[in-house]
């Protein structure tokens, strides 16, 4: 129960200062412009993610009505490993922080359906090794696909993920995710 209880309060001390950089993000002109806050799972492990992003405000290959845009994105996740070192029950947390330009094709509008793909880089507190998988490096690439819904305030998401760190280094067996995000607009 110890476990639970630190994994809760770590949760809770990032999301206490995640809500303070974004405040702190509006009174310092605007480089952030939305807030997230994200769920990853997979049979492995589970993942929160809190987030900033800055719209780059751009309209690329527009037609009928839709166009390319997208947004840089800065992060800081808590991953919990449930059999760290291939030990069954053997928990571990890892922090992961990282940076991502996505690509997002939406409405004019920029309201209703849309998808979306990044390609980010990031960077781990300690090796990852769990169930059999393996990164070799504290440094890996994340990329996702996904698709989402856009409110005037709010953006919800489904995303598939995947971190890897291109086969700099082996083993790279990758790590899978399916995460699902709330963003809030300023």
């Amino acid at each position: 129960m110890s476990n639970v209880k630190k994994f809760a309060g770590i949760t809770a001390a990032l999301a206490a200062a995640f809500c303070a950089q974004a405040a702190h993000a509006q009174a310092l002109g605007g480089w952030a412009d939305s807030a997230s806050i994200e769920y990853g799972t997979n049979p492995e492990q589970r993942m929160v993610r809190l987030a900033v992003q800055n719209d780059w405000d751009q309209r690329w290959f527009a037609r009928n009505g839709y166009h390319l845009s997208g947004y840089w994105e800065t992060n800081v996740a808590l991953w919990r490993l449930h059999a760290y070192q291939n030990v069954p029950g053997r928990k571990k947390n890892i922090a992961v922080v990282g940076f991502t330009p996505v690509f997002r094709y939406q409405s004019d509008s920029k309201l209703g359906l849309y998808g979306e793909i990044g390609v980010g880089v990031n960077l781990f507190s300690k090796l990852y090794k769990n169930e059999d998988k393996e990164l070799s490096t504290a440094f890996q690439f994340g990329d996702h696909i996904g698709v989402g819904y856009t409110t005037a305030k709010w953006d919800y998401s489904l995303k598939f993920q995947h971190y890897s760190n291109a086969s700099i280094k082996r083993p790279n067996s990758g790590a899978n995710w399916v995460v699902a995000k709330a963003a809030y607009r300023f």
